[in-house]
């Protein structure tokens, strides 16, 4: 008998343990796995049900890290939500999951019973696609898969409802999308896109991290002194912007350029996506632009950078070979994204090619550290949509206090052939401009910032093919908002912001 209900928590090679102790003496175990972020009637009906088809009943919850259930989720961390579960006295043991699905808890403790709700009976309803895994991997131990049929809530409802995660503006901005637009509409929108073409044409760089601890000035230094702990290498640029698009569309080719002197192909090919393509052109003498964050292990703050660039324009012959591929291919693609970092590979006559050869241009022109007042929006005479932030677009007009609406509205779009726009705000969430309506400003959705590097990559190269179908602009900047969301809870490139991410959130947030 355990003392208190956290007594019955255990590890998952515990749980094992446990259950091969219990299938020795003859008894039957029941499993049942999820989020379990808010118990409800629903759930305690559930888990009535699963302790009915054994002796025991293991209760595995996924961890923190793998809940994506939107922004603000999980309200309430693992450990607290695998307490609540163990207080309930049909409920023998519980783990926590740190595993990205379930397969390996079922592997480990091998249930007679595996118990999911009525919504999993349908495996195509499912858009994780996990159910048929988990299925396999059941009865791969000799178990069976139990369907419970009882009184059923949506946890994340409840949280909509009752829970305050958003300030009231968000809250606000939610209950207007449910009534006028709905998630149907949003969810017919993102599959809309699905057998879409995309040429992305943009510099390659390697992001790596130097995870260290500040160990303080040196007595004699007026330096910060630090110990190194870990190193961790992303492939970042262009191939990250290919990588987020990748679960949204078809096919994704990415015309590129790596430095002949150290590639890096191999890594940057292992990296992408199964449906990106890399097509590469070489600058001879350099290597490919590489990144170097210092990075405090505490917080994943970043501490200085240190870049191995070449960013003059290209040798003549490499020019010659980027406008051949460009010419040869660009029309024949449902969109073209410019994925500009203003790292050498795009000139003045590249511009006006990608601007005449596209038969739809999406153009992201960022400002960074190694560009800064030299690579502007406004080097492109035009385009049918543009996503950059609000600093890019101050200093592609020159103004540094107008209302962002205002740029967006009646400033920019006089420098720059384009009817549609969004203009990214961080916190404040962003603007979304089309030309003969009114500005919307939508709210952001996540409190929770791990790291800011890419969010505004993944924000344009998921809406830029959103801007392609021709929807309400507002729309876009929603489902942009929410990707920059998911994505500033990821450190570097170690996960891309994909499509089951995506319609998750948006089920989670209009529920």
């Amino acid at each position: 008998m355990q003392a208190t209900a956290r007594d019955k928590i255990k590890t998952i090679s515990e749980l094992s343990e446990i259950a091969d102790q219990i299938r020795a003496s003859g008894k039957k175990i029941a499993h049942a796995h999820g989020t379990f972020d808010l118990l409800h009637m629903g759930h305690v009906r559930h888990l009535e049900h699963a302790r009915r088809e054994g002796d025991f009943l293991f209760v595995t919850v996924t961890s923190d890290e793998h809940v994506h259930k939107g922004p603000g989720r999980p309200v309430f961390t693992d450990q607290l939500r695998a307490e609540m579960l163990a207080a309930l006295e049909y409920v023998s043991w519980v783990g926590v999951n740190h595993a990205p699905s379930a397969e390996e808890a079922i592997h480990a403790i091998k249930p007679d019973a595996y118990i999911k709700g009525s919504d999993y009976v349908d495996a195509g309803q499912d858009v994780t696609g996990k159910i048929v895994d988990e299925r396999q991997a059941v009865e791969q131990h000799g178990g069976r898969i139990v369907f419970t049929d009882d009184i059923t809530f949506s946890s994340s409802e409840l949280i909509n409802r009752h829970v305050d995660v958003f300030e009231p503006e968000v809250r606000e901005y939610l209950d207007r999308v449910r009534q006028t637009v709905g998630l149907q509409q949003l969810l017919d929108l993102i599959d809309s896109i699905k057998d879409m073409k995309v040429l992305m044409i943009g510099d390659t760089i390697l992001d790596e991290y130097q995870y260290v601890s500040p160990s303080g000035q040196p007595s004699k230094e007026n330096i910060m002194s630090t110990r190194y702990e870990d190193i961790e290498l992303f492939a970042g640029g262009v191939i990250a912007a290919a990588n987020h698009v990748a679960s949204f569309c078809r096919q994704v080719d990415v015309l590129t350029c790596l430095g002949q002197n150290d590639p890096r192909e191999n890594f940057i090919k292992t990296q992408s996506h199964r449906n990106v393509n890399v097509i590469p052109v070489y600058r001879p003498n350099a290597p490919t632009t590489r990144k170097v964050r210092f990075v405090d292990n505490s917080y994943v703050r970043k501490l200085f950078e240190v870049q191995f660039i070449e960013d003059s324009p290209l040798p003549a012959e490499t020019h010659s070979t980027l406008h051949g591929k460009i010419s040869e291919i660009a029309r024949d693609y449902d969109l073209v994204m410019a994925a500009d970092f203003g790292h050498g590979l795009i000139s003045g006559d590249t511009v006006d090619l990608i601007c005449e050869t596209a038969p739809f241009l999406a153009v992201n022109a960022q400002t960074n550290s190694a560009n800064r007042g030299y690579n502007l929006i406004t080097k492109y005479p035009r385009a049918d949509y543009i996503c950059i932030d609000a600093p890019e677009a101050r200093l592609a007009v020159g103004d540094r206090f107008s209302d962002l609406a205002r740029i967006a509205q009646d400033i920019l779009p006089k420098r720059i052939d384009c009817r549609r726009m969004i203009l990214t705000h961080g916190r404040h969430g962003c603007v979304a401009y089309d030309a003969g309506a009114p500005v919307t400003q939508i709210p952001a959705f996540t409190r929770r910032v791990v790291d800011t590097m890419g969010a505004g990559d993944a924000f344009f190269s998921i809406t830029s093919p959103l801007a392609k179908v021709g929807t309400d602009i507002a729309t876009i900047g929603l489902i942009g908002n929410i990707a920059g969301a998911i994505k500033v809870g990821i450190v570097g490139h170690r996960n891309s912001v994909d499509k089951i991410s995506v319609v998750k959130a948006l089920t989670a947030l209009l529920k």
